[in-house]
């Protein structure tokens, strides 16, 4: 936050749920900055306490209404934006009067004089919700030629007063190595279970001049690993008329100066093409890694979730995988308690998981979600089971990448450190993403000498969980002295 004294009005900006909510926080951040915001994440000291919601599962919606319930304490104005209050706008605003206003996405361009407003003591009207699929043509190259608000799409060359020296509409909230960088907004899948699509709409690609830019401008804020995020990046390029967009622009990412790492995230298996796998397993720079979004195995419980796929499709998939990069990671998430389960799908899926050789798995029950087509199926399975099969199902998840991370022990992996902190030096191996998929410690007498945003060959030396502890080897690249 800025200095107390100055009559700046400030903005504390608090960020829930995905890596592409971060995106468009950042967003926000500069949005706000170019109005005369002072933009922080802190609450102390701000006029305003703005909530970037998360509207996704149960869990995540009532973690955005506490954290909107403790802002009203602050004693700033509160504002809930983001997923949540896209997707109930006008409902949450009435269910929580804690909050002065919920604004959806439709207002972030001018989202600096909406502030503005709601310390005047002006009443803005809350986000009246809709399906956002239906503001845009249902052919994907024509949606280009439609204007509609796209969160983490800014660009400044494109938006009217605002200063010419902003050449991306982005503000850093977080220093760190490490970015997201939005790919693409939007999804055309309907899945059973996900309302995402209907309030995030169809599926818009960023062009690839416009993500060239953002990138060369991270690196100038230091950061060396971009994380490429999006709701499906094998969609990437399919509105632009090249749906080999991805392949070409990763190599190009891999080049930008300071860059030294490029990590994709968001891949449906059914779209994964055989030159886009083969793209991310060997063009140096770019993480082999594989955010594989299978969700089940069990063939009957994909086509009611109306997904393709099976266990052997799958293992084919991996295996094809591992044979251009033997050390590649690969990560999931799986959905237990899906209405229709039965014994039989939870043996083929556990079946599944055993031989996936997964390096992260994350678990999820089942939970009807208000406007998807699950939600009205029959056949639910009953809290208590699918409670019982979350829990074994997550114990089989963590012994088997233990286990997956123990069979790393001995071989070299590349690490871009973290951070230093008091335990000691943390990083990332190619085959862990931020947040999700574990750390490797590095230790060694070679370790005082290093510095976030180094990239270095270490041998794993031992394994814990999903977490390895490592030897440095070299230092394959310095992270600038400045960063």
């Amino acid at each position: 936050m800025s200095d107390p004294a100055d009559s700046t009005r400030r903005v504390a900006l608090i960020t829930l749920g995905c890596a592409r909510n971060e995106v468009d926080s950042e967003e926000l951040a500069a949005r706000l900055s170019a109005g005369g915001w002072s933009v922080g994440t802190e609450a102390d000291g701000a006029d305003v306490v703005m909530v970037n919601t998360c509207g996704f599962v149960a869990d995540a919606k009532q973690e955005s209404i506490d954290t909107l319930l403790a802002a009203a304490d602050s004693g700033a104005k509160v504002v809930a934006a983001g997923c949540l209050a896209e997707r109930y706008g006008k409902e949450l605003a009435g269910s929580l009067p804690e909050a002065d206003a919920v604004l959806g996405f439709d207002h972030y361009p001018d989202i600096a004089a909406r502030l503005d407003a709601i310390v005047a003591g002006e009443r803005v009207e809350s986000h009246a919700p809709r399906d956002r699929r239906e503001l845009l043509p249902i052919t994907p190259v024509q949606r280009r030629e439609v204007a509609v608000s796209l969160p983490g799409h800014g660009s400044a060359a494109s938006q009217e007063g605002l200063p010419a020296h902003l050449k991306v509409m982005r503000q850093r909230l977080e220093k760190g190595p490490v970015a997201s960088l939005k790919l693409a907004s939007g999804c055309d899948r309907r899945c059973a279970f996900c309302a995402i699509p209907s309030f995030r709409g169809a599926f818009v690609s960023r062009t690839p001049d416009e993500i060239l830019a953002e990138a060369e401008w991270l690196a100038t804020t230091g950061v060396r690993e971009l994380v490429l995020v999006s709701e499906n990046s094998t969609s990437y390029g399919k509105d632009l008329g090249d749906t080999r967009a991805l392949d070409r622009l990763l190599p190009q990412l891999a080049a930008v100066a300071g860059i030294v790492r490029v990590r994709v995230s968001y891949l449906q298996p059914a779209e994964l093409r055989p030159s886009l796998l083969e793209t991310i397993a060997t063009t140096p720079g770019v993480a082999p890694y594989f955010d594989l979004s299978f969700q089940h195995s069990s063939e009957p419980v994909l086509r009611r979730m109306r997904r393709f796929g099976s266990t052997e499709r799958f293992l084919e998939l991996l295996g094809n995988v591992r044979a251009l990069a033997p050390e590649a990671g690969a990560r999931s998430n799986v959905i237990v308690g899906f209405p229709g389960e039965t014994k039989a799908d939870v043996a083929e899926l556990e079946r599944f998981l055993t031989e996936a050789r997964l390096d992260a798995i994350g678990v999820f029950g089942y939970s009807d979600e208000d406007g998807t087509e699950a939600a009205g199926f029959t056949g639910k399975v009953s809290t208590a089971t699918v409670r019982r099969r979350t829990e074994r199902m997550a114990e089989l998840a963590d012994m088997l990448c233990a286990q997956r991370a123990e069979e790393r022990v001995g071989s070299e992996v590349i690490v871009l450190v973290d951070e230093i902190g008091e335990d000691g030096v943390e990083g990332r191996a190619a085959h862990q993403a931020p947040e999700i998929d574990g750390t490797t410690l590095l230790e060694g007498d070679d370790c005082g000498v290093l510095r976030p945003g180094d990239l270095v060959r270490a041998k794993v030396t031992a394994s814990e969980g999903v977490d390895l502890v490592a030897a440095p080897v070299e230092v394959v690249s310095r992270a600038p002295s400045s960063a």
